[in-house]
């Protein structure tokens, strides 16, 4: 939305999202007199005469407008461009180790091509979007990775999967963020999707090898715990043969008997 600019059905939107601030999430109540008016809107958003609305608004941010114009009034070609100018001021601050702000601005570009505008396009410009749209998502589960937000990081990750079930980037940095929050059978998956597709990584490789050691390290560990709750192994007890030792006691006796006759007979 470019403040100022607005239509005037949403003049009760851009005055609440004026008061806002960034990362701000708010219910805004809006009469109808700065909506859609006593007529209402018959086409899309049918909204009926003379109705209150409310609204839920999660502010991405503010910045100095760069298109002049509202994204409902770009063309597909517009919107696209203007998603990946935002990408690559996304791409300067995550160089810059400023991942919040870079995070906005792919936010900013995803919000560009949202599910009401992806639904719209097919072919060469559905392609053309989602080679904008799918690296916001894989960049922005990189600053969710170095922010330690894995959970976020699958979710990104994911997103792009939907669309591309084998893109690398997407599988590897859902891998990582898998393995940090110990889910490593989920983890090994990933990375060995991600092999199939790019057998010369060392990366993957890399990541395959520190999650075995992981694993070993892990089940050693759990061994000395057991170990220690339920003490050593005892040693087997050995059977006692009865018979060898009647036989021993009997010799026993016949030689001490054969003793005495002959104490006897000296």
């Amino acid at each position: 939305m470019v403040l100022g600019k607005e239509k005037k059905e949403m003049t009760g939107l851009a005055i609440g999202v004026s008061s806002m601030k960034a990362g701000e999430h708010a219910l805004l109540h809006v009469g109808w007199e700065l909506g859609y008016g006593k007529e209402g809107s018959f086409s899309f958003p049918n909204v009926s005469p003379m109705a209150d609305l409310v609204y839920e608004v999660v502010l991405i941010g503010f910045d100095e407008t760069k298109e002049g114009k509202a994204r409902s009034d770009m063309t597909v070609e517009e919107r696209i461009g203007a998603a990946d100018r935002r990408k690559m001021d996304g791409n300067a601050l995550f160089k810059e180790e400023k991942l919040e702000e870079a995070m906005q601005q792919y936010e900013m570009a995803i919000a560009y091509m949202g599910d009401d505008f992806m639904f719209q396009l097919f072919g060469k410009y559905r392609d053309m979007a989602l080679a904008v749209k799918n690296p916001c998502h894989l960049n922005m589960a990189a600053c969710l990775l170095k922010l330690k937000r894995y959970e976020e990081a699958i979710g990104q990750c994911s997103l792009v999967l939907g669309e591309d079930e084998n893109n690398v980037k997407a599988l590897f940095r859902r891998g990582k963020a898998r393995a940090e929050l110990g889910q490593t059978d989920a983890a090994r998956e990933d990375f060995l999707k991600a092999g199939k597709f790019a057998p010369e990584d060392k990366s993957i490789a890399r990541e395959l090898r520190l999650l075995a050691e992981h694993e070993k390290a892990v089940y050693k560990k759990q061994k000395e715990i057991y170990k220690g709750i339920f003490g050593p192994r005892p040693e087997p007890k050995q059977k006692k043969n009865w018979l060898i030792i009647f036989w021993q006691l009997l010799v026993s006796l016949v030689l001490g008997l054969f003793k005495r006759k002959r104490v006897k007979a000296e």
